[in-house]
C-alpha cells in the first residue's frame, strides 16, 4: 500500500524555507524546483501541489522576503530623533541588502524571466512602505524635511536601492570606512536637500 501524502503546513514552510536559502546559497542559475524539493526532503510534485509551478513557488519566496525585511524593520525602535531613526531605518535596509543579495534582488529585480510580479506582488511590500513612510512622516511632522511623504519615501528608497547595489558589486569602494563614508555622505546629502 503506498504511503498517504503528508502536505501540511510545516511541509510548506519547510519548503519556502529551503527556497530561500537555496536562492541565497545557489544563486538565480541553481534554484530549480527540483532541487528545493530534494532539499526540502519531499517530491517535486508536493511542491508544485503547494505552489502550482516554479513561478509560484518564487512568488511565495518574494512575499517571504518582504515579511522578512518587515521583521527587520520591526526590531529597530524608535527614539526622540525622527532623523536618526530614518538613518537606521536606511542602515537597517542596507544590512538587509547585504546579507541576502539574490533574495532582494528578486524582491526589487527581475532576475527570472519566468516570473515577473503583478499587482498582488507589487502590495507585498506594502506593510515595508508603510513603516518607511511613517519613519519619513514623523521627519515631516517635526519640521525636519519637506515634502510629500510618499514622494520622499520614493526618494529614499531609490538612493538606498542603489546604493546597496552599488556595495554588493563592489563599486562604491575597497575599504569598508570609504563604502561606509560614501553612504553617509549620500544619506545626509538627501535629508539636507529636503531641509524644511
Amino acid at each position: 500500500m503506498p504511503r498517504a501524502k503528508q502536505r501540511t503546513p510545516e511541509l510548506r514552510d519547510r519548503v519556502v524555507a529551503v527556497a530561500v536559502e537555496l536562492l541565497e546559497g545557489e544563486g538565480v542559475a541553481g534554484f530549480t524546483t527540483r532541487t528545493v524539493a530534494a532539499r526540502a526532503e519531499t517530491s517535486p510534485p508536493a511542491v508544485y501541489e503547494f505552489f502550482g509551478d516554479k513561478a509560484g513557488l518564487l512568488r511565495e519566496v518574494f512575499f517571504e522576503g518582504f515579511r522578512m525585511l518587515r521583521r527587520e524593520f520591526d526590531s529597530l525602535t524608535e527614539t526622540d530623533d525622527p532623523r536618526a531613526d530614518l538613518i537606521a531605518l536606511a542602515q537597517c535596509y542596507r544590512g538587509f541588502v547585504r546579507s541576502h543579495p539574490t533574495l532582494a534582488a528578486l524582491m526589487f529585480e527581475r532576475p527570472f524571466s519566468d516570473f515577473d510580479p503583478g499587482l498582488p506582488e507589487m502590495r507585498a511590500g506594502s506593510s515595508v512602505r508603510a513603516f518607511i513612510v511613517g519613519r519619513v512622516r514623523r521627519c515631516l511632522d517635526a519640521g525636519i524635511i519637506a515634502g510629500d511623504p510618499t514622494d520622499v519615501s520614493l526618494a529614499l528608497l531609490a538612493l538606498i536601492q542603489g546604493l546597496a547595489g552599488s556595495e554588493n558589486a563592489r563599486r562604491l569602494g575597497t575599504t569598508a570606512a570609504a563604502v561606509d563614508r560614501r553612504w553617509n555622505l549620500a544619506i545626509n546629502a538627501l535629508l539636507n536637500g529636503l531641509a524644511g
